[in-house]
C-alpha cells in the first residue's frame, strides 16, 4: 500500500503524521493541508481509463478505490454562447459533495476506526453517509434544525445514525467536533479534512478534459465553506506548475446577500474575517456559513486568481432556480447561486463555466 503523505497547518506548520485520527491544528485548532503536490498526466494518455474521477489518479493521494459508486464524469453543457454548466447533481447522491466524500471514506478504511463522524447542512452528510454504507463504516452526522426533510431522510436510508442539533449549521459542527474527540473516530470533515479537497479539484480535472486542455476565462463556484473553490485552486496549480494549462482562469466566488461574511470581508480587503456578519433566512442553506474555517485560504485564493466575489439575493436565487428548470435542469436553491449571479450580463462576454452543485428534489423550489 503508497504511504500516505501527512498533512500539515498551514498557520503554524505543525505537522500531523499521515497515520493520526488527529482532525485540526493541535495548537491553534484550524484546519490542515495536505503535503501532495502531484503532477497530472498529459491530456491524450486518460483515453481509454475508468470512466469516472479515478481516471485522474496520478492527482489524487490514495489509489486503488474500493468504495467508488463511478462519483465525477458529469456532463457539461451550454446554457449560453459563452456560459456553460456542469451538471454535479448528477453525482451518485445527487450533489458534487461525492468528489470529496469518496476520499474520506477511503481514508476511513485505512483507519479502521470504531465509527465515522460529520457534519452538515445536507449534502456532505449524505455524501458522507452514503460512502460509509458502501464502506460498511458506521456513520454518525450531526445537522442542524431545519435541514431539508429529503435530505434527512436520504442520510437515514443509508442506515446513517441522525443528530439533529438545536441549533444552526455552527450548533451542528460543534457538536460534531465534540464527538470527533472521542477515541477511535474517525472525523469526516469536508471543511477540516483535506482529502475532500484533493477530491473536488477533479471538477476543474474534468473541465480541462473536456475542454481539449484548457479552461474558460472565469470558473464561477458558490461559496460557503469554500472547498469546490479550494478544490479548484489546486486543481488549476497543479495543471499550470506541469504547463499543461496557459493561462489561469479567474475565481468568482457567490454567496447569498442574506449569509455574506466573505464576501463583505472582500468588499473591505481584508485578508481575514473581520466580524461577525448578520445572519438572515436564505434558500441557499447550503452556503449559509457565517464563520468557514478557510475564510482566509479562500480569500487569498480568489485574489491571487485575480477574481471577485458576487452576491445574490433570495428573489435572484428563485427565479434562477425557475430559470434552469425551464431549460431542463431541476437543481436545488443552493445550486442555483451561481447561474443566478451571471444569468444577466455580470460576466461581460467572458467565457465561463458555473456548476449546478445540487438536484431540485433534495429541498424542493424556492417559494416566496
Amino acid at each position: 500500500m503508497t504511504p500516505l503523505p501527512d498533512r500539515y497547518c498551514p498557520t503554524d506548520g505543525i505537522r500531523i503524521p499521515s497515520d493520526s485520527l488527529a482532525w485540526c491544528c493541535p495548537s491553534c485548532h484550524g484546519p490542515l493541508d495536505l503535503d501532495f503536490a502531484p503532477t497530472p498526466a498529459p491530456l491524450k494518455s486518460l483515453s481509454g481509463r475508468v470512466n469516472s474521477l479515478w481516471r485522474f489518479v496520478e492527482t489524487l493521494p490514495l489509489s486503488a478505490p474500493s468504495v467508488s459508486l463511478g462519483e465525477g464524469r458529469t456532463p457539461l453543457v451550454p446554457l449560453t454562447d459563452v456560459v456553460s454548466a456542469k451538471l454535479d447533481f448528477l453525482m451518485p447522491t445527487l450533489s458534487f459533495k461525492d468528489r470529496g466524500a469518496v476520499l474520506l471514506a477511503e481514508l476511513a478504511l485505512r483507519a479502521e476506526p470504531r465509527r465515522v463522524v460529520a457534519d452538515s447542512s445536507g449534502n456532505a452528510g449524505t455524501a458522507i453517509a452514503a460512502y460509509c454504507a458502501r464502506a460498511r463504516l458506521p456513520c454518525t452526522v450531526y445537522l442542524p434544525v431545519g435541514t431539508s426533510a429529503k435530505k434527512l431522510e436520504q442520510i437515514e436510508a443509508h442506515g446513517a445514525r441522525l443528530e439533529v442539533v438545536d441549533g444552526d449549521r455552527e450548533a451542528a459542527g460543534a457538536a460534531a467536533r465534540e464527538a470527533a474527540d472521542d477515541p477511535d473516530t474517525f472525523y469526516a470533515s469536508h471543511v477540516y479534512n483535506p482529502y475532500f479537497l484533493h477530491g473536488t479539484k477533479t471538477y476543474v480535472h474534468e473541465l480541462w478534459e473536456d475542454l481539449g486542455g484548457r479552461l474558460p476565462e472565469v470558473l464561477v463556484m458558490p461559496v460557503g465553506n469554500g472547498t469546490l473553490l479550494l478544490g479548484a485552486a489546486l486543481a488549476i496549480a497543479e495543471l499550470y506548475a506541469a504547463g499543461l494549462l496557459d493561462r489561469r482562469p479567474a475565481l468568482w466566488a457567490v454567496q447569498a446577500a442574506a449569509v455574506a461574511p466573505l464576501a463583505r470581508a472582500w468588499e473591505e480587503g481584508a485578508e481575514a474575517l473581520t466580524e461577525a456578519v448578520p445572519v438572515a433566512p436564505t434558500y441557499a442553506e447550503g452556503i449559509a456559513i457565517p464563520r468557514p474555517p478557510r475564510a482566509r485560504q479562500i480569500l487569498r485564493a480568489v485574489r491571487d486568481s485575480g477574481g471577485t466575489f458576487l452576491t445574490v439575493t433570495e428573489d435572484q436565487i428563485r427565479h434562477a432556480q425557475l430559470d434552469l428548470a425551464s431549460r431542463g435542469l431541476y437543481v436545488e436553491s443552493t445550486g442555483v447561486v451561481c447561474w443566478a449571479a451571471v444569468r444577466e450580463g455580470a460576466l461581460g462576454g467572458k467565457s465561463a463555466v458555473v456548476p449546478l452543485c445540487g438536484a431540485g428534489l433534495k429541498s424542493g423550489l424556492a417559494r416566496p
